[in-house]
């Protein structure tokens, strides 16, 4: 990453800044419950990063559904996620975390957020810090989801940062992935069975270290 160019960091949402895993679970298990589908806390971690209509095929598994079908699915888990959400406030930020993205922008960094969700711009008001960031990429900026790099680049176009020069920090598999598909550094935030692959991994967003990231970045 040069010094020569601005350079950006660009932030998962769910497990980086807060953590909606529970809420989605919950509304996931509702949802399988109802339509008579296998589904247990194992098979939600496997959802994570994933696309609400990712989500709902890999918990599909062999099933078929027609296309209405699945939106009404997908709608309906999203009611129950939402309903969720009513009660949460700043105080769900996850620890470190806002003094992450400050760190980032006292750096000079541009910062944006880069999220599947079609809800961030929601949590990101309900969790009062959106004022912080210069763009935000959600589920309803791009067609393709991660694993893919869209989001990732999205985020980079609406920021005027080259890709070579962002920084993404993520906590699921496949949001490292789409980062080093889209050549950028990747921070994964986690255990290394599911973040390892990242450039750099750190075990919290309190615990990331943005001197030894853009030092070698």
């Amino acid at each position: 990453m040069s010094d020569a160019r601005r350079r950006a960091v660009i932030f998962d949402l769910d497990g980086v800044l807060t953590d909606t895993a529970e809420q989605h679970y919950l509304g996931w298990q509702r949802l399988a419950d109802e339509e008579h589908l296998p589904f247990d806390r194992a098979a939600n971690e496997a959802l994570r990063g994933l696309s609400r209509r990712e989500s709902l095929l890999a918990l599909l598994g062999d099933r078929e559904v027609d296309e209405p079908t699945l939106e009404t699915w997908m709608a309906r888990k999203n009611d129950y996620y939402v309903a969720s959400l009513a009660d949460m406030s700043p105080a769900d930020v996850l620890p470190g975390a806002v003094e992450l993205v400050r760190d980032a922008k006292d750096r000079g960094c541009l910062v944006a957020i880069g999220s599947s969700s079609r809800n961030a711009p929601l949590v990101l008001d309900k969790l009062g810090i959106t004022q912080l960031f210069d763009a935000i990429a959600d589920g309803n900026s791009v067609e393709r989801a991660k694993p893919a790099p869209d989001l990732f680049l999205e985020a980079a176009r609406r920021l005027d940062v080259p890709p070579q020069d962002c920084v993404v920090v993520e906590d699921a598999a496949s949001g490292v992935d789409a980062a080093l598909a889209a050549g950028m550094v990747a921070i994964g935030v986690g255990p290394p069975d599911r973040v390892g692959h990242a450039h750099f991994r750190f075990d919290t967003p309190a615990d990331v270290d943005l001197d030894v990231v853009l030092a070698d970045a």
